[in-house]
């Protein structure tokens, strides 16, 4: 099962510090109570909502020096795709999957999954025994669909104020934290639905 999908930056913003990454999006799937200890168990919703900020907030920070490191050890420099350039950026993205041990920031072991494109960072966050190959495969349809409808890559963007339609494509791709096996007739079907919800 996918424990949640996460959109953040993976480059320094100028209003963060040096480490930091700022979420764009969060969704946590599943019943979140095997993410909490036994004491944290014991909080309140709010305090529960502010603990899984902040487990959320130190995987976007590992996923963001695990881009970092990777495009420094690659040699690359960040080059801004124009509009209408989803797909190349696509193609160009760093990716990597992070094992996340238990008690950091979980209290289970998980396994992470991400993709850098330009900016952003698209994280899956996964149990371990998970098929990683399937959980990339649906990230990187999540992160296509996400580059070429909503326009992330564009000036001014406003993932803040798209989250229904993340919400919606989320539903469709990854219903309840479920990767899904699609044979190519079913795929082409949930494409066209997508495809023209994100029109509306």
């Amino acid at each position: 099962m996918v424990r949640c999908f996460l959109i953040h930056t993976v480059c320094p913003v100028s209003a963060l510090g040096s480490g930091e990454s700022r979420m764009l999006y969060c969704r946590v799937f599943g019943p979140d109570e095997s993410l909490f200890t036994d004491q944290e168990r014991e909080f309140s919703p709010e305090e529960r909502r502010v603990l899984q900020r902040e487990q959320t907030a130190v995987v976007a920070r590992q996923v963001r020096s695990a881009a970092s490191f990777s495009r420094a050890a690659a040699g690359r420099l960040l080059m801004e795709a124009l509009p209408g350039e989803e797909a190349l950026a696509l193609q160009e993205a760093d990716s990597g999957v992070l094992r996340l041990r238990a008690g950091d920031p979980f209290t289970e072991e998980m396994s992470a999954l991400w993709l850098g494109v330009q900016s952003l960072g698209f994280t899956l966050v996964c149990e371990p025994h998970e098929n990683l190959l399937l959980a990339e495969g649906t990230l990187r349809t999540l992160t296509r669909h996400c580059l070429e409808h909503l326009h992330l890559l564009g000036p001014g963007s406003e993932v803040l104020l798209r989250s229904d339609r993340i919400d919606a494509l989320l539903s469709r791709l990854l219903p309840h934290g479920q990767l899904l096996f699609l044979n190519h007739r079913f795929a082409h079907s949930l494409e066209k639905e997508v495809a023209a919800y994100m029109t509306k």
